[in-house]
């Protein structure tokens, strides 16, 4: 891990060439200038394709056979974790304990800046303690500029207890070494706001979290074509998708499908799985259990 003195050489701290007189800019510039460099998240996102693809791989081989998938990070880095993971049981109907996000600081972190916090160590492999991981669990430790001792220790601790690591930063290899399972870098280059990772780091971040836990959804079996089946139906909104979907994939007319709906206990996966097979909800949820969830197989093994 790099030494505080010398952090001022990576790249998520260098000095962007191209905003050198950003006080001076106009508002409409700003936008231009923020735009121009938003662009290369993109580019990043597409250089760490084979990373992604192996996080999938492994998200879902861990998940598939019991385990569970944790964020650990502080500061941006560990909100940006906090957020994916509250945002699965409502997409794809997990438990909360499923997809788990760490924080330097607990839930305050999350409203109030608490980055002094990110320099222990010995925090994060006591946040691996306290949350019981197991060579069954992946853990995802995010940081930006590739050197938060939190994230460090957490790693280290997960690695120590066999589970799966991944790392997740902004800096090239050859500036910080971490040490972990797989390496996801993406490299966006130097901030419009020297050193503020809230930007691009922040944003092409986000787009790797989405791009992994919603592959590894897919692969659970959680999504049918590209929708989502298994949605929580807890608000009128998500009704009203559940009912969309179900009209989509099927012939029924809107009052068929809340009726559908409501036989199925509320679930989209079970429901069309009984439209399509005239199974009653008894025996399409066993159908779909001794297939793990998957409905296109469960589909096809009663054709």
């Amino acid at each position: 891990m790099e030494n505080l003195e010398s952090r001022g050489h990576l790249l998520t701290e260098q000095i962007n060439p191209e905003s050198h007189n950003l006080d001076s800019l106009s508002p409409l510039e700003i936008v231009d200038l923020f735009n121009q460099e938003d662009a290369k998240t993109l580019k990043a996102i597409a250089e760490a394709r084979t990373s992604l693809a192996a996080a999938i791989e492994a998200g879902s081989n861990a998940l598939s056979r019991g385990g569970k998938l944790y964020y650990v990070g502080a500061g941006t880095s560990g909100r940006l974790g906090v957020l994916d993971a509250a945002e699965c049981p409502p997409t794809f109907c997990t438990s909360p304990e499923l997809v788990q996000g760490i924080i330097a600081g607990g839930a305050g972190a999350l409203v109030r800046s608490s980055e002094d916090l990110e320099d222990l160590p010995e925090d994060g492999e006591s946040a691996i303690a306290y949350h019981q991981i197991t060579n069954l669990d992946i853990v995802i430790g995010i940081t930006a500029g590739g050197t938060t001792p939190y994230v460090h220790g957490a790693l280290q601790a997960a690695k120590e207890r066999g589970a799966t690591t991944i790392a997740m930063s902004c800096v090239p290899n050859e500036q910080v070494a971490i040490d972990a399972d797989l390496d996801i870098r993406l490299l966006v280059g130097a901030e419009v706001l020297a050193g503020s990772t809230r930007l691009k780091a922040g944003t092409a971040t986000k787009m790797a979290l989405n791009i992994i836990s919603t592959g590894v959804m897919v692969r659970l079996g959680k999504v049918y074509g590209n929708r989502m089946i298994d949605v929580s139906v807890t608000n009128t909104k998500l009704r009203d998708r559940a009912i969309r979907i179900l009209c989509d994939l099927t012939d029924l007319n809107r009052q068929q499908a809340q009726e559908l709906l409501q036989r199925s206990k509320q679930k989209v996966k079970l429901a069309l799985l009984m439209e399509w097979t005239g199974l009653n909800a008894e025996d399409g949820e066993q159908l779909l259990q001794k297939y793990h969830g998957n409905l296109r197989l469960a589909v096809q093994s009663n054709l």
